[in-house]
């Protein structure tokens, strides 16, 4: 155990949500459908207001804890796990709550992440002195930060604009998009009420208030420009991307501009960042606009380099580490898992400890799985899965409902080319697919991924 304090920040949607008394964002095992609905019933109140900014709108929503178990909202982001196995993976080190050197820090995830940035400094830094005063081995205690997807760009901002370089020894992520992804390009664009099928909500005008789903944007070159057919930046191609509000859109690119430029200016930064990314899954890299529509592909220049089915590989490091680069630690998982992927907590465990863990052997097969994130009662489940290279492997896909019952499952041979397997009389709730190997000690990482059937 180190004498540091580890803050754990997750995604977002990744932060239960209050009004006063009543809880609006909170899924309990077995009641996402009921969480989702009731959030949709909510949303015109926890829709911002139009100039937010940085600050808060003085609407009574507080976070209150991290999410333990799987969340989703159709629309927003992409389905995530609990973070309970996470935090349980740190305690087993010696850091705990009750002890004072274990911080899991809720936030708003609706609010910008300059906002939250601010707010973090006001929580660390006085927990970071109390733990220093607790025992005389701990004064030369720092900040060490763990986290998955966004909770990366909030930490990122507080270190290097919110004075807490002086304060932090390591920053750790899991699956942070930190140049964006073109996933929110998507929901933005198109409309979170494309993905919702027969629900009684919209979640657009919703999505396109948050100034954190903004500073999701790509700030990478990866929208075909209609003129020329080259990859462009969202700043380059400005009001010829339909639907997004030029000003959230600007300040997100500002905000990613000015961190890259922090960063750059501080070279210990680098030394201290350690980026644990998913790979070997498909996912949206590039855009192409057509018809006041936008198509998502999955190529970069011609090539198809994957990523965590959510944030591509082109944006899961800074810009200044090379996508080849020996500091990034890959997990051939997808993005609502990595938090819980033994692998990834393995690498976790090695960093925040500084001594050798064996991780999973070179030698495994990494399978790449896709599964749509809804589909409603009644509609047959696809699953396709192919093995990333190498030989013909047998793997066995489980599908589980919210309190882990098994609902099917089947043995496929996986190999270099696509096989599908359809599941069918799914009653509605939400579900995880999971492809492991056919035995114990089987060569297979083992990938999961979330889907929802709605009634």
């Amino acid at each position: 155990m180190t004498t540091d304090l580890v803050v754990v920040l997750p995604g977002i949607t990744g932060s239960t949500l209050r009004v006063k008394d009543d809880l609006v964002w909170a899924p309990t095992p077995g009641a996402i459908l009921k969480a989702i609905k009731t959030f949709g019933g909510s949303v015109n109140a926890l829709a911002l207001p139009e100039g937010i900014g940085d600050e808060h709108p003085g609407d009574g929503v507080e976070p209150v804890a991290l999410m333990t178990d799987r969340h989703l909202i159709p629309g927003i982001w992409t389905p995530v796990k609990g973070y309970d196995l996470l935090l349980d993976r740190i305690r087993e080190l010696g850091h705990t709550e009750a002890l004072g050197n274990l911080l899991p820090v809720p936030y708003d995830w609706r609010l910008s992440n300059r906002y939250n940035a601010r707010r973090l400094k006001t929580i660390v830094e006085p927990a970071l002195e109390r733990w220093r005063a607790h025992h005389p081995s701990n004064a030369t205690a720092r900040l060490t930060f763990v986290c998955h997807s966004m909770g990366g760009l909030i930490a990122r901002w507080y270190v290097e604009k919110c004075g807490g370089a002086d304060h932090t020894r390591k920053l750790i992520t899991l699956g942070t998009p930190y140049r964006g992804a073109a996933k929110a390009l998507d929901q933005l664009v198109n409309g979170a009420h494309q993905r919702l099928g027969p629900l009684s909500f919209d979640l657009t005008t919703f999505a396109r208030t948050l100034p954190s789903l903004h500073q999701l944007l790509p700030e990478y070159a990866c929208i075909e420009d209609p003129r020329t057919g080259a990859l462009a930046t969202t700043t380059e191609l400005g009001d010829a991307i339909p639907e997004l509000k030029r000003d959230l859109t600007l300040d997100a690119m500002r905000f990613h501009s000015d961190l890259r430029a922090a960063e750059s200016a501080r070279p210990a930064s680098l030394a201290a960042t350690h980026a644990i990314v998913g790979i070997q899954q498909n996912t949206p890299t590039t855009a192409r606009i057509r018809n006041n529509s936008l198509t998502l592909l999955p190529d970069y220049a011609d090539e198809t380099l994957y990523g965590d089915g959510t944030v591509p590989l082109v944006a899961a490091c800074r810009a200044d580490v090379p996508m080849d680069s020996n500091t990034l630690r890959r997990v051939p998982d997808q993005h609502g898992n990595l938090q819980r992927n033994t692998a990834a907590l393995d690498e976790l465990e090695g960093i925040l400890t500084a001594r050798d863990i064996v991780v999973r052997a070179p030698r495994e097969t990494h399978l790449r799985l896709d599964v749509p994130e809804l589909i409603t009662a009644g509609e047959d489940l696809a699953v396709r899965l192919c093995a990333a290279g190498g030989a013909a492997i047998a793997v066995r896909i489980t599908v589980t409902d919210e309190t882990g019952g098994l609902e099917d499952a089947r043995v496929v041979l996986a190999g270099p080319e696509p096989v599908d397997a359809v599941f069918d009389g799914l009653p509605p709730g939400a579900y995880s697919v999971d492809v492991i190997g056919t035995r114990p000690g089987s060569p297979v990482a083992a990938v999961s991924a979330d889907i929802l059937v709605w009634d």
